[in-house]
């Protein structure tokens, strides 16, 4: 696995943002094709974890390709689902920190969704847990 996945410069900006450490549990919005996760999950190993949600399939299949690694050692996870409908599946722990680039109920280009996806992120993350949206913490 390589330790230090490239990243463009817009991810390498957001990886700097993050509040990562061991441990946390982190989801990631809109994450296909996978780098940022890579990145990632190098920074909450060896317990932590990343679940990366994404609408597509043609993404959610590419972000496991490129994760394969992380996913065989525990460290990352793929669920094809739109943010707007995701829950957290029976017996699945909340996550500690949520982030989401590039995603169009947040960056304006589906509106009428923006709401019910911040609902399904509240109640997929535990109370008070950092959301990022493009970088920047949301509040």
């Amino acid at each position: 696995m390589d330790p230090s996945p490239k990243l463009s410069s817009r991810l390498a900006e957001v990886l700097d943002v993050l509040p990562l450490r061991p441990g946390l549990r982190v989801l990631e919005i809109g994450g296909a094709p996978g780098p940022l996760a890579r990145a990632i999950a190098a920074g909450v190993r060896p317990t932590g974890f990343v679940l990366v949600v994404d609408r597509s399939e043609r993404g959610t299949a590419a972000t496991e390709r490129a994760c394969a690694a992380e996913i065989r050692d525990g460290l990352v996870g793929v669920r094809c689902s739109p943010v707007e409908s995701f829950a957290l599946e029976p017996g699945e722990p909340p996550y500690d920190l949520a982030l989401a680039n590039r995603v169009g109920a947040f960056d304006g280009r589906q509106p009428a969704a923006a709401a019910a996806a911040l609902e399904a992120i509240t109640a997929a993350t535990t109370p008070g847990a950092p959301f990022y949206i493009d970088g920047r913490l949301w509040t």
